[in-house]
């Protein structure tokens, strides 16, 4: 049996595609929405986050041979636990990872290797800044950016209940939320962009399964400074980002080891 990291959209490909070809995996993710898309092709899942003891306790408990991280290209705190509980339960640990995007160095882009360091650009700014990189780490941007009288900050994250709340705690105003439910294609983008008179956008390097080109494509064209966050630089040791290669890769080792 697989322990299998999922939770985006191309992880959820590769999940059906092994499911598919007689894998046995049990699935982990962090939000609802994401369980229930693997719940409709038959896929099994566990809901929330691990901690490395849970995961060792899951794989030890289900007799698991591997584990398969597929998890979010930011979910640094969840590739470490899911390395270091393969390593101490003696098992491999395999990384899928989505292809990165390329930007080309363009010099409205400016590429920066944390969240402390996007707020910190950000705040040398003035105008509207739009912030895209979730409600996670939004307390880092609302401490540095709401203080600056130039600046005005809105955040654009996923309509949850405990999203509005945060943003009620750290002082963000109701008519700074765009609560929706992406992904979001280049002329919605511009519309919010035009709508809230953006000048700088704060987003992830995701990737384009992401949709990390679209908001700064969208962007680019219209003027607009962007603050790219690149990714953690992890050493994942076997690591793939050709969901058929790793399918391929698996089929292949499942074959000389005989095990299911």
């Amino acid at each position: 049996m697989l322990l299998f990291l999922a939770g985006t959209s191309d992880a959820r490909e590769l999940a059906v595609r092994l499911h598919q070809e007689n894998f046995s995996l049990l699935a982990t993710v962090v939000s609802d929405s994401a369980a229930k898309s693997l719940h409709e092709v038959d896929i099994p899942v566990r809901t929330g986050r691990l901690t490395q003891e849970e995961m060792m306790q899951l794989i030890q408990d289900l007799d698991m041979d591997r584990v398969i991280d597929a998890s979010h290209p930011f979910a640094e705190e969840a590739s470490k636990n899911a390395m270091a509980a393969a390593q101490a339960c003696h098992i491999p640990y395999i990384r899928y990872e989505r292809p990165t995007w390329s930007y080309d160095h363009h010099p409205q882009i400016q590429v920066v290797s944390s969240y402390k360091e996007a707020a910190e650009v950000a705040a040398h700014k003035s105008g509207v800044v739009m912030l895209t990189t979730g409600s996670k780490t939004l307390q880092i941007f609302a401490e540095r950016l709401l203080s600056e009288p130039a600046i005005r900050l809105v955040a654009r994250m996923l309509p949850r209940i405990e999203n509005m709340e945060k943003c009620q705690e750290l002082g963000i105003e109701q008519k700074n939320i765009v609560a929706m439910q992406g992904p979001f294609g280049k002329e919605l983008n511009q519309a919010l962009y035009r709508h809230y008179a953006v000048t700088t956008v704060i987003t992830k390097e995701s990737g384009k399964v992401g949709s990390v080109d679209e908001k700064v494509v969208a962007a680019l064209e219209m003027g607009i400074d962007v603050i790219l966050i690149s990714r953690p630089k992890l050493d994942y040791g076997e690591a793939y980002s050709d969901i058929e290669q790793l399918v391929q890769k698996l089929i292949h080792q499942r074959e000389g080891e005989h095990y299911d």
